[in-house]
């Protein structure tokens, strides 16, 4: 094994050495701080600490242990490394259905995101999460490819009680509204309302984002159109990509011709 590996090796084989170097990576601590810290024993402590000593990751001061520069290096590294693997165990079991192509943000940026999913209970978890993050705007704006009833029904009487709505749905969202009498009222309702304002995208849409006042949120849907989850985030460059996405495709768009509703055909 080359030395890297053995030395992320030597980390990795000991949950304790990752707690005393992040503790320390926030100032230099006594052995009865890093032990009230981590909950690691003295003498347990007292072996990572000679490690470290021999490695140069530590040294020790009148004021307790101290990270080298080295020392630092590692700690800032293993802090990285465990975000991306923490937000990569966040997105894993629907990876294959985020639009890839269209998320131009790192994905660390997720680190912090809520995640909601369906269950048993519950398996219209991830749309009530975004009607929960609508009761808490007054201005909301969708980039979508699809509608759901439950989200049309809440966001037209959101609209109703005063809220304001701008929405980029693409052409092939609307066909199936047309088709179904009651949700083709709903929408009229919305297309109607005086804080309303959507268009239309001819091409295809891949993405299902929310944008309020402080947060963005994405709906993942899988290859049959079925909610996977609901992510939502207050990150600032999430936040920018979403505004940016919207305005691209709200560029290409066209105001919506009421005779889309128009069920007669």
């Amino acid at each position: 094994m080359d030395r890297p590996l053995a030395e992320i090796e030597f980390l990795a084989r000991s949950e304790n050495r990752v707690a005393v170097l992040t503790e320390l990576a926030d100032g230099p601590r006594s052995r009865q701080e890093l032990g009230s810290a981590t909950g690691a024993s003295q003498p347990t402590l007292g072996r990572i600490l000679r490690d470290f000593e021999e490695r140069t990751w530590v040294t020790r001061r009148p004021e307790g242990y101290e990270l080298t520069p080295t020392g630092r290096l590692v700690a800032e590294g293993i802090a990285e490394f465990s975000a991306v693997v923490e937000t990569e165990l966040k997105l894993r079991e629907f990876v294959e259905w985020l639009p890839a192509e269209e998320l131009s943000f790192d994905l660390r940026q997720l680190r912090d995101a809520t995640v909601t999913v369906p269950t048993r209970t519950r398996p219209g978890a991830p749309v009530g999460r975004v009607i929960e993050l609508l009761g808490r705007t007054d201005e909301v704006t969708v980039l979508s490819h699809a509608f759901n009833d439950r989200m049309l029904e809440a966001v037209t009487e959101w609209v109703e009680g005063g809220g304001r709505f701008e929405g980029v749905f693409s052409a092939a969202a609307i066909e199936p509204v047309a088709d179904d009498e009651a949700l083709a009222g709903l929408f009229g309702r919305l297309v109607d309302a005086d804080g309303s304002t959507i268009r239309i995208y001819e091409g295809p849409v891949p993405l299902a984002v929310t944008v309020t006042d402080d947060r963005v949120g994405l709906l993942i849907r899988d290859d049959d159109g079925r909610l996977q989850a609901a992510l939502d985030t207050d990150d600032a460059v999430v936040a920018a990509w979403a505004r940016d996405a919207y305005e691209r495709y709200r560029d290409e768009s066209r105001p919506l011709d009421a005779e889309a509703l128009d069920t007669d055909g």
